[in-house]
């Protein structure tokens, strides 16, 4: 149980992404062409794709991201991309007086057309996540992003790539290879940088769980899973963002994979996702009052099903808030001052973390911290649907004993409280 509870904590004190582990990422304008592409390499699978319309003050966009739907790479309506790769830059080293409350790129991904104007806006803050981003245009121009600052394109590519440990020995050839290809070639292409997603993915322990190339002039998206690369799903952004806002698993646009299948088995939210799979199939409902009564039964075999209904509940309020924010990701779950205020709405999906909530609340646990973790999630969806009355106690029993409370659920719970009372 209390490894699970990692997973569901994970990134709850600020947003970082440390979470992408290693990634291969560049860009390169010739020809007359410009593309974007990554491979995306982590640990979690099940990787989630949103699109989010036009809307009166953000631009269109697609983003990619884990579960926690946390945006690792995204390109709007006008061509603009972006995509992280973690780094090692101390934070804690760096005089940072004018961090944006919030997620930056989020704000350029929504409000700019190109690299220019998204400068214009990086400057006003210190960047302050320990990764470097890529940030490229359809017009050819790119930067890379990083605590310490902007770095700009020279000559017709830019690589943003980094070492990382496996087995205990770092693995460094990924940037030399793109930049090695890059550099020889002439012209470039679909197939061209096909191939060298290819030659630089990764397997094993921290496999590519999916690589993208971005046509930036056409907005058109190439999709790779688990570095199959005879296997593509194609998105042209601008007639998929007419179809409207949703959230869809990636795996879906693509055949059965044993490999990726086996892999995701063998994850420890394999049992959260077959759950929320299974509320597709069977309705949302029928599936909780499920497993919810099979909870009831304490048979062995259920013995990890209360933290996979946890987990399906906190996933059911990432997509609510994602959708009422228009792709944006929860702010609150990462303690951003937005996540505060106050921001009252009907979702179903509201309704049926609710119930897991109240289910889990109420029964017998000896972990006093999740128990008053659990205290403050059922308190946060009573508030955001307009019972501050059930909010207020609950909150108030999350913080009673701050001995017995995780510090993210005092500093939470002590501030929601200063503002209902």
């Amino acid at each position: 149980m209390q490894k699970k509870i990692l997973l569901v904590l994970i990134g709850i004190l600020f947003y970082s992404i440390n979470m992408i582990k290693a990634c291969t990422i560049f860009s390169c304008s010739r020809g007359g062409e410009v593309f974007a592409a990554a491979n995306e390499d982590d640990t979690t699978p099940f990787t989630r794709i949103w699109y989010n319309p036009t809307t009166r003050d953000r631009y269109g966009s697609v983003c990619f991201g884990g579960p926690d739907m946390q945006v690792a790479s995204a390109m709007n309506e006008y061509g603009l991309f972006f995509d992280f790769a973690a780094a090692n830059y101390d934070i804690s080293k760096l005089k940072q007086l004018n961090i944006y409350k919030g997620f930056l790129m989020w704000e350029v991904l929504g409000k700019c057309k190109n690299v220019k104007e998204a400068i214009a806006i990086i400057k006003k803050y210190d960047y302050n996540s320990p990764s470097q981003v890529l940030l490229a245009d359809k017009e050819g121009n790119s930067i890379l992003i990083n605590p310490k600052g902007i770095i700009e394109k020279k000559g017709e590519f830019q690589v943003n790539a980094n070492c990382n440990s496996i087995n205990g020995k770092l693995s460094c050839r990924r940037p030399e290879i793109v930049n090695e290809e890059l550099s020889a070639s002439k012209n470039i292409s679909l197939d061209f940088f096909k191939n060298i997603l290819n030659k630089t993915h990764q397997e094993g322990d921290l496999p590519t769980l999916y690589s993208t190339i971005c046509d930036l002039k056409r907005g058109i998206i190439y999709v790779y899973l688990f570095h199959d690369y005879n296997n593509v799903y194609t998105i042209d952004l601008k007639a998929e963002l007419k179809k409207g806002y949703r959230i869809e698993n990636l795996a879906d646009h693509f055949p059965v994979s044993f490999a990726y299948e086996s892999f995701s088995k063998n994850h420890s939210l394999y049992a959260k996702e077959s759950i929320l799979q299974e509320m597709k199939i069977k309705g949302t409902d029928s599936t909780i009052d499920y497993y919810l009564a099979e909870s009831s039964k304490q048979l062995p075999q259920n013995k990890n099903l209360d933290s996979a209904l946890l987990e399906v509940a906190l996933q059911l309020v990432k997509y609510s808030w994602n959708e009422h924010t228009h792709g944006g990701m929860w702010d609150y779950w990462f303690s951003f001052p937005k996540g505060y205020e106050i921001q009252q709405y009907q979702d179903a999906r509201l309704t049926s973390a609710e119930k897991i909530f109240n289910y889990l609340s109420e029964k017998e646990n000896p972990d006093l911290k999740l128990k008053n973790f659990i205290y403050e999630m059922y308190g946060y969806v009573n508030l955001i649907q307009g019972d501050h009355t059930t909010a207020k106690e609950y909150y108030n029993k999350s913080v009673s004993n701050p001995e017995d409370s995780y510090k993210v659920t005092l500093i939470r719970g002590k501030e929601i409280l200063s503002r209902i009372r």
